[in-house]
C-alpha cells in the first residue's frame, strides 16, 4: 500500500517549462515568399523585431562545408550576405567557431543548418565577445524545402516578433486549475457527508470510505518525499526508460479516475445502471459503457501524444479527471498532516528550481531543467525520440498561435501544482462537514485563498519574466488561512486533530483487501501494475503558471 501511495503521489510532481527564443526567416524570390523557423540566442544576436525593419540580404549555400576553417575561401568573399552552413558535432567545431569564420570572410549573418534536434545556441563568455554578427539554427529539411521551392537563389531577412508577457491563456489556465481544486474540494466533502450519513444509519461502526486512502503518519509522510528525491536522481540518470512507465501509469490513472468522475456525475443526476442477468451474474450496462469510453480515451492520448495540434484538449480532460479523482480518494486526516506534507513540498519545490542548478554539473542552467524537468514549452528543443511527462496541464498561448512557425506554444501548470493544495482544500470541506457548517466556511476560504495565491503566482512570474515554483506562494496562502478561520472560531484544536475517526497504524495493511473489494476493474488492474512499479522514479521542478 505505501509503495501504491509513493508512486501516486510522485507522478503529480513531473512539470515544467523551458524559454523559447525562436525566429523566423523569411526566404523570397521575386513575387514569391515563404517563412521558416529559427532557433537564436536573443543575448548574443540582435535580431529585427519586425520584417519591414529586417535587413535584405543574399542568401549563399555552404552547406557542402562545415566552415570550421575558410578553406579556398578569401577573406571578405562573403562581404555583406548571408551564409548557410552544416552544424556538424561538436568533434568537428563549435559554433563560435563556425561564426569568426563567417565573420572573416565577411558575413552578416550566418545560418546553420541542422538535422539534429535545435536547443538555443550558446558559446562561453570568451568566445561571445569575439562573435559580432548574427547567428541561429535552422532544420535541414527547410532549408532544402527551401532549395526546391526558390530554385537555388534566394533572399532572406530575420526577425523575431515580440513575445507578449500577457497572454489569454493564463486566464484560461487560472479558471481550470480553480475550478479543478474546487470540484474536488467539493466532491471529497461530498463523499464525506455520504459516510457520516451512512455511519449514522449503521449505528457509526464503519465511519470510513473503503474506497479512500488516507494520510495520517507524519513519518509516512516524510519518507514519501524522501523517497521523491530519491526518484528525481533515477529520472535525471534513466529518464529515457522510465518515461515511458510514467506514460503508462498516467494512461492506467487517468482512465480510472475518468470513469470515477463520469460514474460520479451519473449517479448524482440518478441516471440508471441498467443491469443485465447473465446466468447467476449481472453485469451493468452502464459500467461497460464507461468502462470503454474511458478506455478508448486514453488509449487514443497514448497513441497520439505528440500531436500538439490537438491532443491538449483530451490531455487536460484526462488530467482533470486524474486530479479530481486523486483529492477525492487520497485523503489528509488532520490539520498537522497538512502542515507537514505540504511544508516539505515548498521545501521540495524550491530547492530543485532555484538551488540545483548551482552545484549540479551543467554548462547551462537550461540543461538542467532539460534533463530534469523534460518538459518544454517549444517541442523544437525536444530531442529525436524523447517523450515528454504527461502531468501537466496545457493551453496553447493564443498570442502565437497563427505566427508560429516551430511549433504551438504552451502555458503550463504541474498537476502537483492542483493536487498538494488541493488536498487541503479538500481537508477543509471534510472538516465544514464534521462541524456541520452549512455555510461550508474552511472549504470557501481556502478555496479563495487558493485563487489568490495563483494570481500572485502568474504576477510573479510575468513581473519576473521566469517561471515560479507555484508551492511557494499557494501553500502560506492556503494553510495560513485555513489556520486563522480555525483560530476565527475557536476550532483550531478540533481542526489540528482532524476527524473523530482516525485509522489506527496496525490497521493500515489490514484494509487492503476492503478496499480493493470496492474497486471497480480498471482501478484495481491500475493498482496491480502501480505496484509492479514500486522502483518507478519521479521529479517535479515545481514552476508555476508556465509559459
Amino acid at each position: 500500500m505505501a509503495a501504491k501511495l509513493w508512486i501516486i503521489l510522485s507522478v503529480v510532481f513531473l512539470s515544467s517549462q523551458s524559454e523559447c527564443q525562436e525566429a523566423v526567416l523569411h526566404v523570397s524570390k521575386g513575387y514569391l515568399s515563404k517563412e521558416y523557423c529559427l532557433v537564436y540566442n536573443s543575448s548574443l544576436s540582435n535580431i529585427s523585431d519586425s520584417l519591414s525593419n529586417a535587413v535584405r540580404y543574399q542568401l549563399v549555400n555552404l552547406t557542402s562545408t562545415l566552415l570550421c576553417d575558410p578553406g579556398s575561401l578569401k577573406q571578405n568573399s562573403l562581404l555583406g550576405k548571408a551564409v548557410v552552413v552544416l552544424r556538424g558535432t561538436v568533434r568537428d567545431c563549435a559554433l563560435s567557431q563556425k561564426a569568426r569564420v563567417a565573420q572573416y570572410l565577411g558575413a552578416a549573418v550566418l545560418l546553420i543548418a541542422s538535422t539534429d534536434p535545435m536547443g538555443i545556441p550558446s558559446v562561453n563568455v570568451t568566445e561571445s565577445e569575439k562573435v559580432t554578427i548574427p547567428f541561429a539554427l535552422m532544420r535541414f529539411q527547410d532549408f532544402m524545402d527551401a532549395q526546391k521551392v526558390f530554385a537555388g537563389e534566394m533572399e532572406v531577412q530575420l526577425y523575431a516578433l515580440p513575445v507578449l508577457a500577457f497572454d489569454c491563456s493564463i486566464l484560461l489556465m487560472l479558471a481550470l486549475a480553480i475550478f479543478t481544486v474546487a470540484m474536488g474540494g467539493f466532491w471529497s466533502g461530498a463523499a464525506e457527508r455520504l459516510v457520516q450519513s451512512g455511519a449514522a444509519v449503521s449505528g457509526g461502526e464503519d465511519g470510513a470510505d473503503s474506497g479512500d486512502l488516507s494520510l495520517y503518519s507524519p513519518l509516512k509522510v516524510l519518507l514519501f518525499v524522501l523517497l521523491m528525491c530519491v526518484m528525481l536522481v533515477l529520472m535525471y540518470f534513466f529518464y529515457k526508460w522510465l518515461v515511458y512507465v510514467v506514460i503508462v501509469i498516467f494512461c492506467l490513472a487517468s482512465a480510472t479516475a475518468l470513469y470515477s468522475c463520469l460514474d460520479g456525475i451519473m449517479n448524482a443526476v440518478g441516471c440508471s445502471k441498467f443491469s443485465v442477468s447473465c446466468g447467476e451474474r449481472s453485469c451493468s450496462v452502464r459500467s461497460l459503457l464507461l468502462t470503454s469510453v474511458c478506455i478508448t480515451l486514453a488509449v487514443i492520448w497514448g497513441v497520439y501524444r505528440n500531436e500538439d495540434r490537438w491532443i491538449w484538449i483530451l490531455q487536460d480532460l484526462l488530467g482533470v479527471a486524474f486530479c479530481l479523482n486523486f483529492m477525492k480518494t487520497i485523503t489528509l486526516s488532520n490539520y498537522k498532516i497538512c502542515i507537514i506534507l505540504l511544508s516539505l513540498l515548498l521545501v521540495y519545490d524550491v530547492f530543485f528550481v532555484f538551488i540545483t542548478p548551482f552545484f549540479t554539473p551543467v554548462s547551462h542552467p537550461g540543461v538542467l531543467k532539460e534533463k530534469l524537468v523534460l518538459y518544454h514549452t517549444c517541442d523544437v528543443y525536444k530531442p529525436v525520440g524523447q517523450e515528454h511527462l504527461p502531468v501537466v496541464m496545457r493551453i496553447p498561448r493564443l498570442s502565437a498561435w497563427v505566427q508560429n512557425l516551430c511549433v504551438m506554444q504552451f502555458s503550463i501548470l504541474g498537476y502537483g501544482d492542483i493536487i498538494i493544495p488541493g488536498m487541503l482544500v479538500a481537508y477543509c470541506h471534510r472538516f465544514d462537514v464534521w462541524t456541520n457548517s452549512s455555510k461550508r466556511i474552511y472549504f470557501t476560504c481556502c478555496t479563495i485563498a487558493y485563487s489568490v495565491g495563483l494570481v500572485v503566482t502568474f504576477v510573479v512570474m510575468l513581473l519576473s519574466k521566469m517561471g515560479q515554483p507555484a508551492l511557494l506562494y499557494l501553500v502560506p496562502f492556503t494553510l495560513i488561512t485555513s489556520a486563522v478561520v480555525a483560530c476565527v472560531r475557536k476550532e483550531f484544536k478540533q481542526f489540528w486533530a482532524g476527524t473523530t475517526y482516525q485509522v489506527s497504524v496496525s490497521d493500515w495493511t489490514n484494509e487492503v483487501p476492503v478496499q480493493w473489494a470496492g474497486l471497480d476493474l480498471i482501478q484495481r488492474t491500475f493498482m496491480c501494475l502501480m505496484q509492479c512499479f514500486s522502483l518507478f522514479s519521479e521529479q517535479h521542478s515545481g514552476r508555476a503558471a508556465r509559459h
